[in-house]
């Protein structure tokens, strides 16, 4: 997608600094943080949100939060973290390409919004 800001992040358009990346996935710092630990993590392939995923992407979506699981344990975080993908405008989506926020590092509380 030549407008979306994550497809230009991937193909190294836009400048950002990957914690991790492989040939399905990336992983980069938020750039406003809501949490000590607040990750992106962003699959290559565009999909708009959660609505546009199909059984297709079943193993994208497990590799997700399995990547997750192993960037908050490389974070050193051990007091539980958070992994949380916002689907559409009125749920806070603001960049519509899906992604995963992982947080950690604080108390998070409950309910979230």
């Amino acid at each position: 997608m030549s407008d979306c800001l994550f497809c230009k992040i991937s193909s190294g358009e836009v400048p950002s600094e990957k914690i991790y990346e492989d040939e399905d996935l990336y992983a980069i710092r938020d750039i406003n943080p809501q949490a000590p630990v607040h990750l992106l993590l962003i699959p290559q392939k565009h999909l708009t949100s959660l609505d546009d995923v199909s059984a297709d992407d079943q193993a994208l979506l497990g590799r997700i939060l399995l990547t997750a699981q192993r960037l908050a344990r490389e974070a050193g975080v051990q007091a539980g973290y958070r992994v949380v993908n916002n689907c559409g405008s009125s749920a806070g989506q603001s960049v519509f390409h899906i992604h995963f926020h992982l947080l950690a590092g604080r108390r998070l509380s409950w309910p979230p919004g």
